[in-house]
């Protein structure tokens, strides 16, 4: 009985321990989660001016040639716009997909909920390798897609807690190039969307081309700008910044998720642990009185014997 009391202490003591790194994880993924938030919402400011700044300037735009006279269009130079190959629908041969993941575990379900519903997508859609292409951030992912078997044509890994766009500049350029250089024909992010702490949702949105564009949305003003150079010089250098703010809008997005992801996992750890240490004191507790009933039992069993 002695040896069990001990082993039951032992492990009341090791669970403890657990529980206070787990409850301070949980403080430290709670303020990168708080960080985290203030860092999208001002990202959030940026995006819907540009946003807003690109639909005013596509809305007084002449119309769009219609589908009939757009091949046309295209193959005349002097209507040949480089910012067309952001809005123009292609024929779909390749798709690209971003995957965001973190780097490492703790963060519960939060990598499994992605790259299942990821591989879904892939065995529905494609028929062969050569129909997709697969970019990854975050380390679990490539590992992910490289134990399948599955061709990673870019990675980026160990991004900061709050990730700055000189961060992700590298991979955000390198899709709006390759889209624009047709090595695919449309781009998906795919990522946890942040609701709250205690919830997210898989997203697959598509970044490009750009479809999202509203003219009903444009603000109309009293007095029109003056464009200098002209409109469309202007978007061919704007509709790229807002392809590109559309995708890292979604990696702080999917940062975010993680965060709250974490905290989640480390406070449903310390519950749990709390959980097992009352168990365990209250199983501690009764082999104890065990142990001294046992022991009353024989002390008035010897001194019955003696009489």
């Amino acid at each position: 009985m002695g040896a069990s009391l001990n082993e039951i202490k032992q492990r009341i003591v090791s669970t403890k321990k657990t529980s206070q790194i787990t409850r301070a994880m949980q403080m430290v993924s709670a303020s990168k989660l708080t960080r985290s938030e203030e860092h999208s919402n001002h990202f959030q400011i940026y995006a819907s001016k540009i946003r807003e700044l690109v639909t005013h300037i596509m809305a007084s735009l002449p119309d769009e040639p219609d589908e009939e006279n757009n091949e046309e269009t295209i193959e005349d130079e002097t209507q040949e716009i480089n910012y067309n190959s952001m809005l123009i629908h292609r024929p779909i041969k390749r798709t690209a997909y971003i995957v965001v993941t973190s780097d490492g575990g703790l963060v519960g379900g939060y990598n499994s909920s992605i790259l299942k519903q990821v591989m879904t997508i892939i065995e529905e859609d494609h028929r062969s390798a050569e129909e997709y292409v697969m970019l990854a951030i975050g380390g679990t992912g490539a590992d992910f897609f490289k134990a399948r078997g599955i061709n990673v044509a870019y990675e980026l890994r160990h991004l900061s807690d709050q990730p700055s766009f000189e961060e992700v500049r590298k991979i955000v350029s390198l899709t709006t190039t390759m889209y624009q250089n047709e090595v695919f024909d449309e781009l998906y992010v795919c990522y946890n969307h942040h609701v709250n702490s205690l919830t997210s949702q898989f997203r697959v949105e598509r970044m490009l081309p750009i479809s999202d564009i509203n003219h009903d949305e444009a603000i109309v003003y009293e007095q029109e700008y003056i464009f200098e150079p002209s409109k469309e010089d202007i978007l061919k250098q704007l509709l790229p910044q807002y392809a590109e703010s559309l995708i890292y809008g979604a990696i702080v997005d999917a940062k975010t998720a993680e965060h709250a992801a974490g905290m989640t996992a480390m406070k449903t750890a310390t519950d749990n642990a709390k959980t097992i240490i009352d168990d365990l004191t209250i199983s501690y507790n009764r082999a104890r009185q065990g142990a001294i009933t046992q022991e009353i039992t024989e002390i008035v069993g010897g001194a019955a014997a003696l009489e």
